[in-house]
């Protein structure tokens, strides 16, 4: 494990929540002073694992196309100090909370070239392959020296939600830039030594009864643009699956020729269909997928890892784009669940086999504002920007494996646009 910054906060007050807790959103100052050490310590544990990986410390990976979403390590590592750094440790205004103007008055950094090497604004993806970045030594030491200076400035913040907002907000930073490395190691092909739990068998779909349902999160705690503004909604009755669509049921839909029969899929699913390599018959990933030719079920053979692996039938489906699940949807005579729906199922039917958290799930339909949206001053421009992304992008419910435990909540909102395949993603159905 990573070495802990000779700043340690007292626990006192913190024993009633944990830090792997979604309470966290609204946790005072010692328990996020915890919370921040255990994410910067993850972070420094997973580059110690791309180290093992790689061989090297230099972290040296080939350039990868910007769609693959794969940045080189020492940059994303240094990033997530800078984020911190911009927002709190140089924002004059952090006091304000999400009030704070989208350009504060900011001081200098601690390191002269954080800007020009971290700063997305400032360096393009290109640039950030570039050889004249800091190596892992010094991008470690930027790492404690930011932590040290937030967790001192965190010592006199207001106990208020605008006063620790920033704090939080480089928590959960962190914790989506920490899976953002398991994805790029499953890309890359790297081996972390990380694998998902054993999954309990599969049950059949649940009926929920039509309820009036609350939507949103409140004004209290932190929450992230797209999550904001409490709103009712009436569902009527529907079922759901009790799990996310699993290899099993996903090969049946390749073994009926679902990759080439166009009227599986939406014309813009079929377009990126004809736009990805050649002969692709198979999600992200897949060496070889179909019906097993001597006696029952189906086989998938899958990269996981840079290991080549048999993945078990009653496994989530995963690396699957937003058409696909659509397509898959299509061919077996249901539809993708909307999130509200999703979201009741998981409040409401866990106690019937409701399962999730093993993939991110891709709901129906596409990300919109909820009424009262309100945007945040951080993410304007960005790739966690939800105002540029409304109406393109498509909302992912849930949790994988690779997800911090504080981020696994049934209220959380994420989205992406519907041809990435490259996170753990998965989904599941309603019947029509």
């Amino acid at each position: 494990m990573a070495q802990t910054p000779r700043h340690t906060p007292s626990a006192a007050g913190a024993a009633s929540w944990s830090i792997d807790a979604p309470e966290i959103r609204s946790a005072g100052r010692d328990l996020l002073s915890l919370a921040l050490i255990d994410a910067r310590n993850h972070t420094l544990h997973l580059l110690t694992l791309y180290e093992e990986a790689l061989g090297s410390e230099a972290l040296a990976v080939p350039p990868v196309p910007e769609e693959e979403g794969v940045v080189p390590p020492v940059w994303l590592a240094g990033h997530i100090g800078w984020f911190a750094e911009w927002w709190i440790g140089r924002n004059t205004q952090r006091a304000f909370g999400i009030d704070c103007p989208v350009r504060p008055t900011r001081l200098a950094a601690i390191e002269p070239s954080a800007d020009d090497w971290w700063n997305p604004a400032h360096s393009s993806p290109g640039r950030r392959w570039s050889a004249d970045l800091p190596y892992l030594g010094q991008t470690k030491a930027y790492l404690l020296e930011t932590l040290e200076s937030t967790l001192e400035l965190l010592e006199h913040a207001a106990e208020t939600d605008a006063g620790l907002y920033f704090y939080r907000l480089a928590l959960f930073h962190e914790d989506l830039r920490g899976e953002q490395f398991v994805v790029m190691a499953q890309t890359l092909g790297l081996p972390l030594g990380i694998e998902q739990a054993p999954i309990a068998v599969t049950r059949e779909p649940l009926l929920v009864p039509a309820t009036r349902w609350e939507l949103g999160l409140p004004e209290s705690g932190f929450a992230f643009a797209q999550e904001r503004a409490v709103h009712h909604i009436d569902v009527p009755e529907f079922e759901i699956d009790a799990q996310p669509v699993t290899w099993n049921q996903y090969i049946e839909f390749v073994d009926d020729g679902g990759y080439d029969r166009e009227e599986l899929w939406h014309p813009e699913g079929w377009r990126w269909l004809a736009a990805q390599v050649e002969g692709r018959r198979g999600p992200r990933h897949v060496e070889q997928i179909g019906v097993a030719r001597h006696g029952t079920g189906g086989s998938v053979l899958q990269h996981r890892f840079g290991a080549t692996v048999r993945a078990a039938g009653h496994h989530s489906a995963v690396h699957l784009s937003w058409w696909e699940a659509d397509a898959w949807a299509r061919w077996a005579g249901r539809r993708i669940a909307t999130e509200v729906e999703w979201e009741i199922a998981a409040h409401t039917a866990a106690r019937r086999g409701f399962r999730w958290a093993d993939v991110h799930e891709w709901t129906a339909g596409t990300l919109q504002p909820w009424p009262g949206f309100r945007a945040d001053p951080w993410s304007a421009g960005g790739e966690f920007d939800p105002v540029a992304a409304f109406g393109r992008a498509r909302v992912l419910r849930g949790a994988s494996f690779a997800t911090r435990a504080r981020l696994r909540s049934p209220r959380r909102r994420s989205f992406a646009l519907p041809e990435r395949d490259d996170g753990f993603f998965g989904f599941r159905t309603c019947a029509l």
